[in-house]
């Protein structure tokens, strides 16, 4: 996804002369050459993260894009009050582009994990929050939504699905219907939700835009009785307001996986702990089945 992020970033600095992108001396190496070409439109702030978020929001006031992009836990956890105040508050439109969430940065400990940023910026008013599946699935999502005149916050993965998704901003896809049981995958963990569900008569939707949440879909795909297993790459439950919304009143029955609400302080790979909290194809068609059955 950085990829395609550095690559997209900078199709549409050629394009749209509003665009200033701000970086936390993260990404440095990556936009070398859009240091050069837009001299005056890209800055290494430095590891000044809610410093730089006002300096941002100072841009926006002025008519100007703002990009800031570092590592999740400065981006989100260090400067949310200067997110909520100086973009929220003051109803600004800015990007935070974030990579390194939850466990991505596993072999740097506790310090660099974040997986409660979507949880934290759920709470800001007017503030939009977009969990893309894969590089592709960024520059559709980004080019829709940068200049819409909201904050928002795309959380960008070490890992991603093999495939993508034909995504719109704001919308969920339905990648299959079932009569037993609705499965709700966010962004990245798609690839082993397909696996657990191939065979199962569950409805499947994928969801890369959770604010704003899309509620009609999902409440139109719902079973009866509402059986609805989430899957979410960050603190467990954190949409589960979302889910319970869509269901109207109706009476649901809901499992989440995510990260547990705890500190990870093992180190290794984001797969190690994809392992210890559960987010394998294995134990997704185990749960899934417990769900179905209950």
């Amino acid at each position: 996804m950085r990829k395609q992020f550095v690559n997209t970033v900078e199709s549409q600095l050629r394009n749209d002369k509003r665009i200033v992108l701000l970086l936390g001396d993260i990404g440095v190496f990556g936009f070398r050459n859009a240091f050069k070409e837009f001299s005056d439109r890209v800055f290494n702030i430095g590891i000044l993260e809610p410093a730089t978020v006002s300096l941002a929001s100072g841009l926006a006031k002025t008519g100007l894009i703002p990009i800031i992009h570092t590592i999740a836990p400065f981006l989100i956890e260090r400067s949310f009050e200067q997110i909520k105040i100086d973009f929220g508050y003051q109803c600004l439109g800015g990007n935070f582009i974030g990579v390194g969430a939850s466990y991505d940065y596993a072999s740097l400990g506790c310090t660099h994990h974040c997986p409660a940023d979507i949880g934290l910026l759920q709470n800001i008013p007017g503030m939009e929050i977009v969990v893309p599946g894969t590089g592709v699935e960024f520059d559709a999502l980004f080019k829709e939504s940068y200049d819409d005149g909201h904050p928002t916050y795309f959380r960008l993965s070490e890992r991603e699905n093999s495939v993508s998704q034909a995504v719109k901003f704001g919308k969920a896809n339905v990648l299959k219907k079932g009569s037993l049981a609705t499965v709700v995958a966010v962004g990245p963990v798609l690839e082993g939700v397909l696996a657990a569900t191939e065979d199962l008569d569950v409805g499947l939707l994928y969801y890369t835009t959770v604010a704003p949440f899309d509620y009609a879909t999902l409440c139109g795909n719902l079973t009866n009785p509402a059986k609805v297993l989430l899957i979410e790459p960050f603190y467990s439950g954190s949409l589960a307001s979302e889910i319970y919304m869509s269901t109207k009143l109706k009476p649901l029955i809901l499992d989440s996986i995510g990260v547990p609400r705890e500190f990870l302080t093992h180190y290794g790979h984001a797969e190690d702990h994809d392992s210890a909290v559960g987010l394998t194809a294995k134990n997704i068609r185990e749960r899934l089945e417990g769900l179905i059955n209950a």
